[in-house]
């Protein structure tokens, strides 16, 4: 394959968009490092891309540990040789409640997880992009349609995804003197677990609560692998991929 000897890392990659993403880039030739919290989930990823033919190591991480992502890196590098695509990808929420009842731990959670992990991921993957031979590579960052726009209750992971964008932006910026590559795609109801619950309605910007329409996360998959594999004299810099009837454009 044309990706034969390229490494990946994928963050939150034990289930829903980012096991996609992981056996997705498998497929293509990636060698794949795969980092979550749950280490039996992420052997279970770890087979189904071997049993395909495909080079993978799981790595426990918690992205909100700066030493743990360091340790992801090294793990993956000292594996397969060097490092040329990481999906931040990893992330949660918070309970969609009133933001003068959320937590300072509840806010702080999903700063970890979100802001802090993505940049932690970002600090150490541009580290070992910058030293490599031959030099760069890629960072694609999980945006999500949040990163435009919030959906009520949702103040915590609304400013975080806003905050992706910002680091989007300095790592192309800063990247640009080593080949290093930056970009973002804003990803809007795709099936996981954390959408499962807009089948059944989702509090609208008006009060009501509808059901939403999803889209199966291969669509998410094919669009990171196409990311993944520009050359790095060419970028996507934004991509927005969403279910094409979900109440996105014209809210508010």
């Amino acid at each position: 394959m044309a990706n034969d000897g390229k490494v990946a890392i994928v963050t939150g990659a034990s289930s829903g968009i980012g096991k996609a993403c992981a056996v997705a880039l498998a497929g293509e030739g990636y060698a794949v490092g795969l980092a979550a919290r749950r280490a039996d989930r992420l052997s279970d990823v770890v087979s189904e891309i071997e049993g395909a033919g495909g080079k993978a190591l799981a790595v426990q991480t918690d992205v909100g540990d700066p030493a743990a992502v360091d340790d992801l890196i090294d793990k993956t590098v000292a594996a397969f040789g060097r490092l040329d695509v990481l999906f931040n990808n990893a992330g949660t929420g918070a309970p969609p409640v009133p933001m003068d009842e959320l937590t300072p731990e509840q806010w702080l959670g999903v700063v970890d997880a979100n802001l802090n992990g993505a940049f932690f991921c970002t600090r150490a993957a541009f580290r070992q992009m910058k030293a490599q031979d031959p030099q760069g590579g890629r960072i694609i960052n999980n945006g999500s349609i949040s990163a435009h726009v919030p959906r009520p209750f949702s103040a915590p992971y609304t400013a975080t995804k806003h905050a992706i964008t910002g680091l989007t932006k300095s790592t192309s910026l800063d990247g640009r003197a080593h080949d290093i590559v930056c970009c973002q795609i804003d990803i809007g109801n795709a099936a996981s677990d954390m959408t499962a619950r807009m089948s059944k309605g989702v509090l609208q910007p008006n009060g009501e609560t509808k059901p939403e329409p999803v889209m199966d996360v291969v669509h998410v998959a094919n669009a990171v692998v196409h990311m993944a594999s520009l050359p790095l004299d060419a970028n996507v810099q934004f991509m927005t991929v969403m279910a094409t009837k979900m109440p996105f454009i014209g809210r508010g």
